[in-house]
């Protein structure tokens, strides 16, 4: 039983890994798509935006049907990786201007609304001990995954857009068909009735939603840090004078930020564990609040020490995440646990829309050095709701009772 699980958390991680590269895949080659087309900063910005929007129109089209709980994971999660690969080969191979690339952004967005949430169900269904370190690695894997695009451009991909889109699309093709080779496990509900009621319960649940709070509060951060941590470190390299080529080390910098909170959310889903949920998600969303304020400090400070600090932003900056859906997994009705993730995920990117918009508003006003300062509210609201959480009665269900 101990192998059968290592052997499906290690291939449902890789396949998250490299589905989840369509993410940031516009956003990496964006600097080069708006000098070929012409695009304005804003249609630049819905090259991710669109990702966001669609995401949210597809988890809660997928909620309302109750898909991640009628469909199994396994061949949910893998026809939606290859459909948002084809969105994106196609951006590549036809495309050659803002409308066209948006609306396919958009469509690449639904479809991976059917690919993280299933992977963290079928997830759910072989873990019951050790659960948040497992959705840890997934969203790990996530992280990383969503890396992969500046990692492609950083390494062959400047000045060539379609190697960091064609890139993408292959790795999550890949993905897709690796998931196919898994099978439900043994604490995996079997395939629920369409109930659209299941949602009007869902958010009734007192534990469930501030779970879902938190996760909020977290989510109002993370994507635009994640979307606009290349332009602040090209500014803040420019700034110092570090660097002759600042557009390439920010590229590096830009995928190690990311990256390296994959092992932050390992790091935390072993924590949370053994410490509690509310313990471990408190405790990152204070840190990564301090330094969306933090990263003005450090603005124009040497290459060497910014790197430190970034590096330590992302790490701390996605740790908590998988904690917010492992505590509704134990949280929410058992038969309904998919459809719960993918509504908690669908409003969660809907505040991500926002937030990304409001950075660069922010940014002409006060310039790149205080640009992610607002964005410090949304843990500090997100911290509130979990030590609210904790004081619950129903704090007893998450990680077997350590809250």
């Amino acid at each position: 039983m101990l192998s059968s699980r290592r052997r499906v958390l290690g291939i449902v991680a890789t396949a998250e890994l490299l589905a989840m590269s369509l993410w940031f895949s516009a956003t990496a080659a964006a600097p080069e798509l708006a000098g070929e087309w012409g695009l304005t900063a804003s249609e630049t910005a819905w090259l991710t935006i669109a990702v966001q929007v669609g995401f949210v129109v597809g988890a809660f089209v997928s909620s309302a049907l109750t898909l991640s709980d009628v469909v199994p994971p396994r061949h949910l999660f893998a026809g939606s990786a290859i459909a948002g690969a084809v969105c994106t080969a196609a951006i590549a191979a036809a495309v050659d201007g803002a409308a066209p690339a948006i609306a396919l952004r958009f469509l690449t967005g639904v479809a991976l609304a059917g690919v993280y949430p299933p992977g963290m169900k079928i997830l759910a269904g072989w873990f019951e001990e050790g659960r948040g370190f497992a959705i840890g690695i997934l969203v790990g894997s996530l992280t990383i995954g969503s890396a992969l695009p500046h990692l492609i451009r950083a390494l062959g991909g400047v000045g060539r857009p379609r190697v960091v889109l064609y890139g993408a699309a292959g790795l999550a093709t890949l993905g897709g068909l690796l998931v196919l080779t898994v099978r439900p496990g043994p604490y995996q509900a079997e395939a629920a009735p369409f109930d659209p009621s299941a949602i009007g319960r869902i958010l009734r649940d007192r534990g469930t939603m501030l779970a879902n709070n938190g996760y909020f509060g977290h989510m109002w951060e993370l994507y635009a840090v994640w979307t606009w941590i290349p332009a602040y470190l090209t500014a803040s390299i420019a700034a110092n004078g570090g660097s002759a080529d600042p557009t390439r080390v920010a590229s590096v910098l830009a995928f190690a930020t990311i990256a390296i909170g994959g092992v932050g959310a390992v790091v935390a889903g072993s924590a949370a564990d053994r410490l509690g949920r509310t313990s471990v998600t408190s405790a990152s969303m204070l840190l990564s609040g301090v330094a969306c304020v933090a990263a003005g400090v450090f603005f124009g400070s040497s290459t060497v020490l910014l790197a430190v600090f970034v590096l330590g932003w992302g790490f701390v900056v996605v740790a908590d995440s998988a904690q917010f859906s492992t505590a509704v997994s134990e949280l929410a009705e058992d038969s309904y646990v998919g459809t719960a993730l993918t509504l908690q995920t669908a409003i969660g990117f809907l505040l991500t829309t926002i937030s990304i918009q409001l950075i660069p508003m922010v940014a002409e006003v006060v310039g790149w050095q205080w640009a992610f300062a607002p964005l410090a509210i949304g843990p500090a609201l997100g911290t509130i709701s979990m030590l609210h959480l904790r004081r619950l009665p129903e704090a007893s269900k998450l990680a077997g009772g350590r809250k």
